[in-house]
Protein backbone atom coordinates (compact mmCIF):
# COMPACT_ATOMS: atom_id res chain seq x y z
CA UNK A 1 0.00 0.00 0.00
CA UNK A 2 1.44 3.35 -1.06
CA UNK A 3 2.02 5.88 1.74
CA UNK A 4 0.28 9.22 1.18
CA UNK A 5 1.62 12.12 3.26
CA UNK A 6 -0.99 14.02 5.22
CA UNK A 7 -2.24 17.11 3.43
CA UNK A 8 -0.98 20.25 5.11
CA UNK A 9 -2.84 23.48 5.90
CA UNK A 10 0.01 26.03 5.93
CA UNK A 11 -2.11 29.15 6.29
CA UNK A 12 -4.07 28.05 9.35
CA UNK A 13 -1.44 29.26 11.84
CA UNK A 14 2.27 30.00 12.20
CA UNK A 15 2.78 26.49 13.56
CA UNK A 16 1.15 25.00 10.46
CA UNK A 17 3.21 27.25 8.21
CA UNK A 18 6.44 26.19 9.96
CA UNK A 19 5.57 22.53 9.33
CA UNK A 20 4.64 23.14 5.71
CA UNK A 21 7.89 25.03 5.09
CA UNK A 22 9.89 22.20 6.66
CA UNK A 23 8.24 19.71 4.29
CA UNK A 24 8.65 22.02 1.28
CA UNK A 25 12.36 22.50 1.86
CA UNK A 26 12.84 18.83 2.68
CA UNK A 27 11.20 17.76 -0.57
CA UNK A 28 13.14 20.35 -2.56
CA UNK A 29 16.30 18.82 -1.11
CA UNK A 30 14.95 15.33 -2.00
CA UNK A 31 15.28 14.16 1.58
CA UNK A 32 13.10 11.67 3.41
CA UNK A 33 12.13 12.25 7.04
CA UNK A 34 14.68 9.61 8.03
CA UNK A 35 17.46 11.36 6.09
CA UNK A 36 16.56 14.77 7.52
CA UNK A 37 16.43 13.27 11.01
CA UNK A 38 20.05 12.11 10.64
CA UNK A 39 21.13 15.58 9.49
CA UNK A 40 19.44 17.66 12.18
CA UNK A 41 19.74 15.09 14.97
CA UNK A 42 16.02 14.90 15.73
CA UNK A 43 13.86 11.79 15.54
CA UNK A 44 11.75 11.01 12.50
CA UNK A 45 8.69 11.02 14.75
CA UNK A 46 9.43 14.53 16.03
CA UNK A 47 9.98 15.89 12.53
CA UNK A 48 6.84 14.20 11.25
CA UNK A 49 4.72 15.66 14.02
CA UNK A 50 6.19 19.12 13.42
CA UNK A 51 5.31 18.90 9.72
CA UNK A 52 1.64 18.19 10.42
CA UNK A 53 1.53 20.81 13.24
CA UNK A 54 0.87 18.26 15.97
CA UNK A 55 3.95 19.45 17.85
CA UNK A 56 5.42 22.89 18.46
CA UNK A 57 8.98 22.84 17.01
CA UNK A 58 11.57 22.18 19.73
CA UNK A 59 13.63 25.34 20.40
CA UNK A 60 16.81 23.89 18.83
CA UNK A 61 15.12 22.72 15.63
CA UNK A 62 14.83 26.05 13.74
CA UNK A 63 18.59 26.69 13.78
CA UNK A 64 19.25 23.09 12.73
CA UNK A 65 16.86 23.42 9.78
CA UNK A 66 18.33 26.77 8.72
CA UNK A 67 21.78 25.17 8.76
CA UNK A 68 20.62 22.09 6.86
CA UNK A 69 18.79 24.01 4.13
CA UNK A 70 20.97 27.15 4.03
CA UNK A 71 17.95 29.34 4.75
CA UNK A 72 19.66 31.95 6.93
CA UNK A 73 17.11 32.71 9.69
CA UNK A 74 13.95 31.65 7.83
CA UNK A 75 12.96 28.93 10.30
CA UNK A 76 14.20 31.01 13.21
CA UNK A 77 11.73 33.74 12.27
CA UNK A 78 8.85 31.32 11.80
CA UNK A 79 9.56 29.83 15.20
CA UNK A 80 9.33 33.25 16.88
CA UNK A 81 5.74 33.42 15.64
CA UNK A 82 4.87 29.76 16.20
CA UNK A 83 5.99 29.69 19.82
CA UNK A 84 3.45 32.38 20.61
CA UNK A 85 0.77 30.00 19.41
CA UNK A 86 1.61 27.29 21.92
CA UNK A 87 -2.04 26.51 22.73
CA UNK A 88 -3.40 23.90 20.31
CA UNK A 89 -5.92 24.97 17.69
CA UNK A 90 -8.96 23.86 19.69
CA UNK A 91 -7.76 25.99 22.63
CA UNK A 92 -7.36 29.09 20.48
CA UNK A 93 -10.89 28.58 19.20
CA UNK A 94 -12.10 28.28 22.79
CA UNK A 95 -10.35 31.54 23.70
CA UNK A 96 -12.09 33.23 20.76
CA UNK A 97 -15.44 32.04 22.10
CA UNK A 98 -14.52 33.13 25.63
CA UNK A 99 -13.65 36.62 24.41
CA UNK A 100 -17.15 36.95 22.90
CA UNK A 101 -19.15 35.28 25.66
CA UNK A 102 -21.86 37.14 27.52
CA UNK A 103 -22.10 34.36 30.13
CA UNK A 104 -19.19 32.19 31.33
CA UNK A 105 -19.85 29.35 33.76
CA UNK A 106 -16.93 27.20 34.91
CA UNK A 107 -16.61 24.07 36.99
CA UNK A 108 -13.09 23.24 38.20
CA UNK A 109 -11.99 19.94 39.71
CA UNK A 110 -8.28 20.32 40.54
CA UNK A 111 -7.03 23.85 39.84
CA UNK A 112 -8.36 27.39 40.02
CA UNK A 113 -9.92 28.39 36.65
CA UNK A 114 -7.69 30.51 34.43
CA UNK A 115 -9.84 33.64 34.68
CA UNK A 116 -9.40 33.61 38.47
CA UNK A 117 -5.70 32.76 38.75
CA UNK A 118 -3.17 35.11 40.31
CA UNK A 119 0.14 35.67 38.56
CA UNK A 120 2.01 33.52 41.09
CA UNK A 121 -0.47 30.67 40.87
CA UNK A 122 -0.50 30.75 37.06
CA UNK A 123 3.31 30.73 36.94
CA UNK A 124 3.51 27.78 39.36
CA UNK A 125 0.93 25.86 37.35
CA UNK A 126 2.44 26.57 33.93
CA UNK A 127 5.92 25.64 35.17
CA UNK A 128 4.86 22.05 35.85
CA UNK A 129 5.64 20.83 32.32
CA UNK A 130 9.38 20.10 31.98
CA UNK A 131 9.39 20.69 28.23
CA UNK A 132 8.22 24.31 28.59
CA UNK A 133 11.02 26.86 28.75
CA UNK A 134 11.02 29.73 31.29
CA UNK A 135 10.43 32.16 28.42
CA UNK A 136 7.38 30.19 27.28
CA UNK A 137 6.07 30.10 30.84
CA UNK A 138 6.28 33.89 31.11
CA UNK A 139 4.58 34.30 27.73
CA UNK A 140 1.74 32.02 28.78
CA UNK A 141 1.38 33.80 32.11
CA UNK A 142 1.00 37.13 30.26
CA UNK A 143 -1.61 35.64 27.95
CA UNK A 144 -3.56 34.18 30.87
CA UNK A 145 -3.54 37.43 32.83
CA UNK A 146 -4.56 39.30 29.69
CA UNK A 147 -7.67 37.13 29.40
CA UNK A 148 -8.76 38.35 32.84
CA UNK A 149 -9.16 41.93 31.65
CA UNK A 150 -12.66 41.04 30.45
CA UNK A 151 -13.84 40.54 34.02
CA UNK A 152 -12.69 44.07 34.85
CA UNK A 153 -13.97 45.72 31.68
CA UNK A 154 -16.85 48.20 31.43
CA UNK A 155 -19.05 45.44 30.00
CA UNK A 156 -17.93 42.23 31.71
CA UNK A 157 -19.56 38.86 31.08
CA UNK A 158 -21.59 37.24 33.83
CA UNK A 159 -19.10 34.83 35.38
CA UNK A 160 -20.01 31.94 37.68
CA UNK A 161 -17.49 29.39 38.97
CA UNK A 162 -17.97 26.25 41.05
CA UNK A 163 -14.78 24.91 42.63
CA UNK A 164 -14.25 21.46 44.04
CA UNK A 165 -13.04 21.88 47.64
CA UNK A 166 -9.89 19.93 46.71
CA UNK A 167 -8.64 23.06 44.93
CA UNK A 168 -8.47 24.93 48.24
CA UNK A 169 -6.22 22.32 49.81
CA UNK A 170 -3.82 21.59 46.95
CA UNK A 171 -0.74 23.76 47.80
CA UNK A 172 0.26 24.62 44.27
CA UNK A 173 3.27 26.95 44.32
CA UNK A 174 3.65 26.77 48.08
CA UNK A 175 1.87 28.39 51.06
CA UNK A 176 2.47 32.02 50.07
CA UNK A 177 1.19 31.54 46.51
CA UNK A 178 -1.87 29.64 47.75
CA UNK A 179 -2.68 32.22 50.42
CA UNK A 180 -2.58 35.02 47.85
CA UNK A 181 -4.62 32.97 45.38
CA UNK A 182 -7.39 32.21 47.85
CA UNK A 183 -7.36 35.81 49.06
CA UNK A 184 -7.86 36.95 45.44
CA UNK A 185 -11.01 34.82 45.15
CA UNK A 186 -12.83 36.52 48.02
CA UNK A 187 -13.69 39.85 46.31
CA UNK A 188 -15.26 37.88 43.43
CA UNK A 189 -17.34 35.45 45.47
CA UNK A 190 -20.54 37.48 45.30
CA UNK A 191 -20.73 40.56 43.08
CA UNK A 192 -23.31 41.73 40.54
CA UNK A 193 -21.32 40.04 37.74
CA UNK A 194 -19.37 37.24 39.47
CA UNK A 195 -20.26 34.33 41.74
CA UNK A 196 -18.00 31.64 43.22
CA UNK A 197 -19.28 28.55 45.01
CA UNK A 198 -17.39 25.64 46.55
CA UNK A 199 -18.58 22.06 46.21
CA UNK A 200 -17.66 20.64 49.63
CA UNK A 201 -16.02 17.27 50.23
CA UNK A 202 -19.08 16.28 52.25
CA UNK A 203 -21.17 16.10 49.08
CA UNK A 204 -19.29 13.01 47.90
CA UNK A 205 -19.30 11.94 44.24
CA UNK A 206 -20.87 13.92 41.43
CA UNK A 207 -21.21 14.24 37.70
CA UNK A 208 -18.35 16.01 35.87
CA UNK A 209 -15.78 14.99 38.49
CA UNK A 210 -13.49 13.53 35.81
CA UNK A 211 -12.42 16.92 34.51
CA UNK A 212 -13.15 20.66 34.28
CA UNK A 213 -16.05 22.00 32.26
CA UNK A 214 -16.61 25.45 30.76
CA UNK A 215 -19.97 26.72 29.51
CA UNK A 216 -20.31 29.79 27.31
CA UNK A 217 -23.34 31.71 26.07
CA UNK A 218 -22.48 33.87 23.06
CA UNK A 219 -24.29 36.87 21.54
CA UNK A 220 -27.37 35.69 19.69
CA UNK A 221 -27.97 32.84 22.11
CA UNK A 222 -25.46 30.31 20.75
CA UNK A 223 -24.15 28.03 23.52
CA UNK A 224 -20.81 26.22 23.65
CA UNK A 225 -19.42 23.70 26.14
CA UNK A 226 -15.86 22.61 26.74
CA UNK A 227 -14.58 19.55 28.58
CA UNK A 228 -10.95 18.78 29.39
CA UNK A 229 -9.36 15.46 30.28
CA UNK A 230 -5.64 14.84 30.76
CA UNK A 231 -4.73 18.08 29.07
CA UNK A 232 -6.83 17.46 25.97
CA UNK A 233 -9.92 19.53 25.35
CA UNK A 234 -13.15 18.93 23.49
CA UNK A 235 -15.40 21.74 22.29
CA UNK A 236 -19.09 20.91 21.98
CA UNK A 237 -21.44 22.98 19.86
CA UNK A 238 -24.22 20.46 19.32
CA UNK A 239 -27.25 21.80 21.27
CA UNK A 240 -28.09 18.40 22.78
CA UNK A 241 -24.55 17.93 24.11
CA UNK A 242 -24.34 21.48 25.44
CA UNK A 243 -27.73 21.24 27.17
CA UNK A 244 -26.65 17.99 28.82
CA UNK A 245 -23.54 19.68 30.25
CA UNK A 246 -25.53 22.70 31.35
CA UNK A 247 -27.99 20.44 33.16
CA UNK A 248 -25.14 18.73 35.01
CA UNK A 249 -23.72 22.14 35.94
CA UNK A 250 -27.06 23.36 37.29
CA UNK A 251 -27.24 20.23 39.45
CA UNK A 252 -23.80 20.99 40.91
CA UNK A 253 -24.86 24.59 41.54
CA UNK A 254 -27.72 23.29 43.66
CA UNK A 255 -25.39 21.06 45.71
CA UNK A 256 -22.60 23.61 46.15
CA UNK A 257 -22.28 25.88 49.18
CA UNK A 258 -23.79 29.35 48.96
CA UNK A 259 -21.39 32.17 48.04
CA UNK A 260 -21.37 33.31 51.69
CA UNK A 261 -20.58 29.83 53.03
CA UNK A 262 -18.07 29.33 50.23
CA UNK A 263 -16.25 32.50 51.33
CA UNK A 264 -16.13 31.17 54.90
CA UNK A 265 -14.60 27.89 53.68
CA UNK A 266 -12.04 29.78 51.59
CA UNK A 267 -11.03 31.89 54.62
CA UNK A 268 -10.70 28.75 56.71
CA UNK A 269 -8.39 27.21 54.09
CA UNK A 270 -6.33 30.41 54.03
CA UNK A 271 -5.55 30.02 57.73
CA UNK A 272 -3.82 26.71 57.04
CA UNK A 273 -1.44 28.42 54.63
CA UNK A 274 -0.77 31.22 57.11
CA UNK A 275 0.51 28.67 59.62
CA UNK A 276 2.92 27.36 56.98
CA UNK A 277 4.42 30.78 56.23
CA UNK A 278 8.05 31.19 57.32
CA UNK A 279 8.68 33.72 60.06
CA UNK A 280 9.93 37.12 58.82
CA UNK A 281 13.67 37.85 59.18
Amino acid sequence: MKFTPKELTPYLSARHYFGAEQRRHRELARLSLVQLADIVNFSKSTLGRVEVAELLPPPELPAALDAAFGTDKHFHGLYQLAKRETPPDYYRRLMDYEAQAEVIEAFATHIVPGLLQTEGYARALLSQRPEVTPEQVEERVRVRLGRQERLRSATPPRYWAILDEAILHRPLGGPRVMHEQLKALLPLVDTPTTKIQVLAFSHGGYLLMDGPTLLLRLPGGKMVAYDEYRGRGHIMEDPAEVNERWGSYDELRAYALSPRDSADLIRQAMKGYERCEPAPN
